[in-house]
């Protein structure tokens, strides 16, 4: 296990553990761990928390004994005849049709062996997510076994591979074989980058036609720069608004082109935006933890915001786990009695993290102290391994499909700059990213208040009592929207919840000029979000609008736009989108 860092505050633990013994404090993860409130530390492990959170379904609950996985052999007998009366019936034509699936499509799977071969394996695939869910295990335990089932299904797809795909076969013979030299091409151009390109790369570059809204970059620190963007009114609101990007990819998910540029939109309903854009860090700042990101991060970025603007508050936005960022900061702020801000918008956020959806099924006790061990003291976790984490989540979308198109079939990927963005990765100190990890995801201590300590405060996200702007997608798979919908219950400010069509990210860059999708809002925040869906009324269009009309009652009221970028103090440095964020983490 990791020993404990230089400068963590003794004061944070040693309350509670004069009250409790050694095996209590593991159990409620009031423990000391390394790098709770230091730069060098990950937390030690808590295995007994751990453990103590697992329940079980069934007989299991009911004995509070853990019993193997294993499915009721009277589940079992009935799903084994049902798929014999279902092969029954699609052997002897009873099921006759083209597979009903997007993948099996094409003129090519609609008869013969190929639509037989389509149809078995989606009756085999239908039948091992039913197994899958018919087994009797704690939560986590079976969480796991849907996802690698999952997993196995989308990979044995027929299409996935050249011997039985019709489609690739025909091209392969209309082609005389240049599709799959094609194929060979982008297959081995891929395992050059180490990952699967999902779109024509070289049509893109960062500051020509990505993140081209102009501005400046105004301040510089070993972590961020802070980019202040041009006026495009005469007038603006007294009180600017900066964005806290995530730091896991990089901030221009917020101003990818100007026609879906949520940075533009922004600046034309007259507000004065900074942008925090996070640095690609290296083997330099590998000691960097949670606390640098607040106090060094969010914190020294709220301020510097403020000074430039020379306003009283200013209003602040967090996207994903810059939200996370973001309330946290809000809360240590509150903690010292500092009111820095007015208001606050989180998009697709964990505040709560008890529904934390698929990406649960990697973390518990065991994978969070081998990170700790190997990287929770210094070093980096490459962007590249969490980029590709967050493909599998969606194999068929990111993984499969790529495979079927650029390597059996030799395709050329289309431009698309969401898809450019997603591969343009940053790499996480280990110390900050093991920090996470088991504070959130793995312990969920944010939602209780004073159990961590940040920069020295005790968190108490209840203390923060600013009106909050809170935002989930519905299709969401990275924060689903029920997660999101938490935060409203921790928030003891002004909340407005709303919620939006599609997913993570085109839920959030829906722009209103193309009135794509929609958007569900209520007044009321009853507890359970299921019971604010219910009541909550469906609107065509972006979710933009009603967030600008929200936004407008906390800037401030008019004033004259700034003539220059930064002040006195802080001068322009250079043009934005700046330096940081051209460093890619290949």
């Amino acid at each position: 296990m990791p020993s404990k860092p230089r400068g963590e505050d003794r004061a944070a633990t040693e309350p509670i553990a004069r009250k409790r013994s050694a095996s209590a404090k593991a159990a409620a993860g009031t423990g000391k761990r390394p790098g709770a409130g230091s730069k060098r530390g990950a937390s030690k492990s808590g295995a007994a928390a751990a453990k103590g959170k697992k329940t079980a379904t069934g007989p299991a609950a009911a004995t509070g004994v853990h019993a193997a996985p294993h499915v009721h052999p009277d589940r079992l007998a009935e799903l084994q005849a049902e798929y014999l009366t279902r092969l029954r019936e699609m052997m002897s034509g009873e099921q006759a049709g083209a597979p009903a699936d997007r993948r099996f499509s094409g003129e090519a799977w609609q008869a013969g062996p190929f639509g037989w071969a389509a149809n078995l394996y989606l009756l085999n695939a239908e039948f091992m997510r039913k197994l899958a869910e018919s087994v009797d295990a704690d939560p986590k335990t079976q969480e796991r076994i849907r996802f690698a089932t999952q997993q196995w299904v989308d990979a044995m797809s027929p299409a996935n591979y050249l011997a039985t795909n019709p489609e690739a076969q025909r091209k392969l013979l209309e082609s005389r074989g240049e599709s799959l030299m094609h194929g060979v091409r982008h297959m081995l151009e891929d395992l050059q980058k180490g990952r699967i390109s999902h779109t024509d790369e070289t049509v893109f570059e960062v500051g020509k036609n990505m993140a081209t809204t102009p501005g400046s970059v105004v301040f510089r620190n070993e972590l961020f720069e802070l980019i202040q963007y041009a006026p495009s009114t005469a007038q603006v609101g007294r009180r600017p608004l900066l964005m806290v990007p995530p730091c896991i990819n990089k901030y221009y998910i917020l101003d990818l082109q100007p026609s879906n540029s949520l940075v533009a939109w922004a600046v034309s309903q007259g507000h004065t935006v900074f942008m925090l854009s996070w640095r690609n860090v290296d083997a330099a700042q590998g000691e960097l933890g949670w606390d640098d990101y607040i106090e060094q991060g969010v914190v020294e970025a709220i301020r510097r915001t403020r000074e430039i603007a020379d306003a009283d508050r200013i209003n602040a936005l967090g996207f994903c786990v810059g939200g996370t960022l973001l309330g946290t900061a809000a809360a240590v702020l509150a903690g010292r009695g500092e009111r820095l801000i007015e208001s606050m918008t989180l998009l697709t956020t964990f505040l709560d993290f008890s529904r934390p959806g698929t990406i649960g099924v990697f973390i518990d006790e065991n994978f969070v102290a081998f990170r700790e061990r190997t990287i929770g003291h210094g070093g980096i976790m490459p962007g590249r391994e969490l980029a590709t984490t967050f493909n599998f989540l969606r194999p068929n979308d990111l993984v499969w499909n790529y495979v079927v198109s650029k390597y059996l079939k030799g395709e050329d990927p289309p431009p698309f700059d969401l898809l450019y963005w997603n591969a343009d990765s940053t790499n996480l100190p280990g110390p900050m990213f093991c920090w996470y990890l088991r504070h959130t995801y793995l312990q969920n201590e944010l939602r209780i208040p004073g159990r961590l300590k940040v920069c020295g405060v005790p968190v108490d996200l209840g203390a923060i009592g600013l009106p909050t702007y809170i935002y989930g997608s519905r299709e969401d798979h990275i924060v689903p929207w029920h997660g999101a919908y938490e935060s409203t219950r921790l928030l003891s400010g002004q909340n407005r919840f709303v919620l939006g069509a599609s997913g993570h990210i085109a839920g959030v860059i829906n722009p209103p000029a193309p009135n794509k999708r929609s958007h569900w809002t209520s007044d009321a925040l009853p507890e359970q979000a299921d019971d604010w869906l219910a009541g909550a009324t469906e609107h065509r269009g972006s979710w933009w609008p009603d967030w600008g009309r929200w936004l407008a009652q906390f800037s401030g009221g008019p004033r004259p736009a700034p003539a220059a970028p930064g002040n006195a103090k802080h001068r322009p440095i250079e043009a934005a989108p700046g330096s940081y964020v051209k460093k890619r983490a290949e």
